[in-house]
């Protein structure tokens, strides 16, 4: 089980650490948008029992990322908080483009990195 870590500023880049795959990020951005369209399409329709199937949605695929392709424990068992806000702020940091300079930050080589080297 992985330590845990004091603060938030400590976290994130341990979560992004553990989200080095680009593969584990892509099944973490489907499982979030999926969670999203669930979440929009619960309230336009007022189906409110649609909103159970989040958490499947979201777990499912960040589950299968860590234990298929990343092989580690997902960091929500050991900050289930953190975490799942993490989960937004990549999800959202790569959609403005803006994940590239926090995976540099963190120490985590990806694809902009390893074409400029």
């Amino acid at each position: 089980m992985a330590e845990r870590k004091a603060n938030y500023a400590e976290f994130w880049p341990y979560y992004l650490q553990e989200h080095a795959n680009p593969r584990t990020r892509h099944f973490h951005y489907i499982g979030t948008a999926l969670v999203i369209a669930i979440a929009v399409f619960s309230l336009a329709t007022q189906r409110w029992m649609l909103m159970l199937g989040m958490p499947v949605a979201g777990y499912f695929f960040a589950w299968i990322s860590h234990a298929f392709i990343e092989r580690n424990k997902p960091a929500t068992f050991t900050h289930p908080l953190w975490s799942l806000v993490s989960d937004f702020r990549m999800f959202f940091l790569w959609l403005t483009g803006r994940l590239d300079r926090e995976l540099d930050a963190a120490g985590v080589a990806h694809e902009r990195a390893a074409k400029a080297g």
